[in-house]
């Protein structure tokens, strides 16, 4: 249940700035942050009288910018590709209880008329303007353009090489829906599909990819900007040929994504991941699959039957890992527990990173006057959320 006050102040926290945690407490007017006070602060209660404000007691917990996931399939029982707005609703509630203030609606390796319903289900949600939770900020493709040699979880009868009539279909279809788009670059086509995405402002992502490191350098200089999921599905670094990895680790031009939920990649290769990209190219994401939030047991992920034991998702056939069971929450914890990162840089990795992508990062990612007040309240250990805001709408308690 969403609730709404034109004017609110938490008070007693500890605010993520972009570089600092400061103490203190933040006001919100008509959606919009507008003053950040510290501890003891006079101007605050003279200007932020308790009669006009609803006053919330941050009872010295964390306030968060709120969380960017660019990277999610479904959760608490729903997928996107379901095409229908309740199952939005679902997603959406589940990841706001979680952090998350904003997500793509991430497809997987579908038909035509598949991927084609989600962009009409997912443009529909949009233009509704109900979005009673988390936002929907427009929709990732995850292929169906990769490579046949590393599927992942990914149904392998739906792969299909690059195809730039489609696109321009949909891209006419829904102008500005498609936010992201993964592909294996070294595939016949695939730099030139990269070109025109970032024509039309759409990330251009390497993900399920047999590449070597001169073809993502390649498709880099073509305008791709992004791997997905860094280090599962793709070729691994070899000191003779860097391979993708390679590439993705040692060009400033690349956003990485990483799954930090211990089971997808070692700590000490999320630790490498960190040291060798700047602070402002990680994005942490959840990978997520209708099983998140659910107990173990089996499931579906694109027609394929995936069992979770011990919130690990993989293949009954072959055992690949199927997306993930994680939260944004979960992983920012993570981060925190494994990684010598302050809680500032995790934070630009889970929100600032991600809006910036989006080209949203004038309006949300950070804590800051003028910025939406997109906002996560949680415990000093990360895990528990007390509160999200989205639009300065609080959307879960």
């Amino acid at each position: 249940m969403t609730s709404v006050h034109a004017k609110w102040r938490i008070d007693h926290v500890r605010i993520v700035l972009e570089n600092r945690i400061l103490e203190g407490s933040v006001v919100v007017e008509d959606g919009i942050i507008t003053a950040i006070h510290e501890t003891n602060d006079a101007e605050s209660q003279a200007t932020h009288s308790d009669g006009e404000f609803l006053i919330i007691d941050g009872a010295g917990g964390m306030l968060l910018p709120g969380f960017v996931d660019v990277h999610v399939h479904g959760g608490f029982g729903a997928d996107f590709m379901e095409a229908d707005a309740t199952a939005y609703d679902t997603i959406a509630r589940f990841h706001a209880s979680k952090g998350t203030t904003t997500m793509l609606a991430t497809t997987v390796t579908a038909s035509y008329d598949a991927i084609a319903e989600v962009l009409g289900a997912a443009s529909a949600y949009i233009k509704d303007g109900g979005m009673p939770y988390a936002a929907l900020a427009g929709v990732h493709l995850e292929g169906p353009f990769i490579s046949e040699l590393w599927p992942g979880a990914q149904n392998p009868s739906y792969i299909s090489p690059p195809r730039l009539d489609w696109l321009q279909e949909w891209q006419t279809a829904y102008p500005g829906l498609i936010k992201q788009l993964t592909l294996a670059p070294e595939k016949a086509g695939a730099v030139e599909l990269v070109s025109w995405l970032a024509e039309q402002g759409i990330v251009a992502a390497c993900g399920h990819t047999d590449a070597y490191y001169a073809d993502i350098v390649k498709a880099a200089d073509a305008g791709l900007t992004q791997a997905v999921h860094t280090f599962n599905a793709m070729r691994a670094l070899h000191h003779r040929e860097p391979g993708t990895v390679g590439a993705v680790l040692t060009d400033p031009r690349i956003y990485a994504e990483v799954i930090a939920d211990g089971h997808h990649v070692h700590p000490a290769a999320i630790r490498l991941l960190t040291q060798s990209k700047a602070a402002d190219k990680v994005i942490l994401i959840t990978d997520a699959m209708s099983a998140a939030g659910l107990g173990d047991g089996s499931y579906d992920l694109g027609g394929l039957a995936v069992d979770v034991h011990g919130g690990v998702a993989r293949l009954q056939e072959g055992g690949n890992l199927a997306g993930s069971t994680l939260t944004m929450i979960d992983a920012f914890r993570y981060m925190v527990e494994n990684t010598p990162l302050s809680i500032p840089q995790i934070s630009r990795m889970a929100s600032a990173n991600p809006a910036a992508q989006l080209g949203l990062q004038d309006r949300i990612g950070l804590i800051a006057v003028g910025r939406q007040a997109d906002l996560v309240w949680t415990d000093e250990s990360f895990k528990t959320v007390h509160g999200t805001w989205v639009g300065g709408r609080r959307v879960f308690q």
